[in-house]
């Protein structure tokens, strides 16, 4: 299903919480990337602010490892480049700076979150205090991904960095259940203290876990075409994990992942959802309610996208007692409300 192919399911404002910047370089970014030029890492930035405005988005947050991109002070250097002098940290204020100017261009909100790697935990202190270096330029938040057969146990560096976070106020996603066993769900959520969950489709393989987590509101970030093309899922969509979160009103939203690797955009997972998964209208408006209330931004931004959400959707916001509000509310809401 091709991206530029696809029939727009939901031409409203969206919001996305899980998507690579390195799985969303254009092909003709790819060999100035490949050059470490520091230009090119501002404009993949922009030109990533670029593409989710032309999607509908009107938050995102984006995330990636800066030890990845840098040719300087990391061991081992990726890639197999030559040592050259693009630091982590330069990595991270390079891409803040493009998603600004994007920003600024496009008129959406982009925020990122910076990722730990299971095969390299040395890393992991260097990210924590990365995020809290740029927590007030863009930077929302830390995640872990990669290999999910490698545990904090055997890695401590990983819970460190975490616990860190944690101490500091540093907003917390992993990566989990995604080809894993619901331990390491568990994992997540009892050591790392992750407020969101990337994917978590195999929590559903433990129902006392699962039961836990939907009582704690917590946040699945689903990605439809991706768990298709790595494995993750049954290929058959109609059987689709993401079918028992609708049905249970679970707390998720909808994301491309790596669109460039999958070829896909937000158009084509809206429209697979809709196809084959029975999503209305209705959903697709709860599951964006959702996704913005459990973004990383802090309340009063937070307050305010939730605003321009109802007001894009037609919808009043009733007065709600408290701080933002939590999955029962949205109910609630959505409730009032015909498609």
């Amino acid at each position: 299903m091709a991206g530029n192919c696809v029939e727009v399911a939901f031409n409203k404002p969206k919001v996305e919480l899980h998507v690579h910047l390195d799985g969303t370089i254009r092909p003709e970014t790819i060999l100035d990337v490949a050059k470490g030029d520091r230009e090119a890492i501002k404009r993949v930035a922009y030109e990533f602010v670029e593409t989710k405005a032309k999607e509908g988005v009107l938050y995102v947050e984006v995330r990636y490892s800066p030890h990845l991109l840098a040719n300087t002070e990391v061991d081992p250097i990726p890639w197999s480049q030559k040592e050259g002098d693009l630091t982590p940290d330069e990595v991270v204020d390079l891409v803040n700076r493009g998603l600004r100017a994007g920003e600024n261009t496009f008129r959406i909100k982009a925020r990122s979150i910076l990722c730990c790697m299971r095969h390299m935990p040395n890393w992991s202190m260097e990210v924590v205090e990365l995020c809290k270096k740029y927590r007030h330029s863009g930077v929302v938040a830390i995640d872990l991904a990669g290999d999910e057969s490698l545990n904090c146990e055997a890695h401590p560096g990983h819970r460190k960095a975490f616990e860190e976070a944690v101490r500091s106020g540093v907003h917390r996603t992993v990566h989990a259940g995604e080809v894993g066993p619901p331990s390491v769900v568990k994992e997540a959520v009892e050591v790392l203290k992750a407020e969101r969950i990337g994917h978590g489709y195999r929590t559903l393989e433990d129902r006392t876990l699962y039961e836990q987590l939907l009582k704690k509101n917590m946040h699945f970030e689903v990605c439809p075409m991706s768990s298709k093309l790595t494995g993750a899922c049954d290929p058959d969509f109609t059987k689709h994990p993401l079918i028992r979160f609708k049905e249970d009103k679970a707390n998720y939203s909808l994301n491309t992942d790596d669109p460039l690797i999958f070829n896909t955009t937000l158009d084509v997972d809206y429209s697979i959802t809709q196809k084959y998964m029975n999503f209305t209208e209705k959903e697709f408006k709860r599951l964006n309610i959702n996704a913005a209330k459990s973004s990383f931004l802090p309340e009063k931004e937070k307050k305010d996208l939730l605003n321009r959400l109802f007001d894009a959707y037609g919808m009043k916001k009733p007065a709600l007692k408290g701080g933002t509000e939590n999955s029962r509310d949205i109910q609630l809401i959505m409730s009032t409300h015909s498609e």
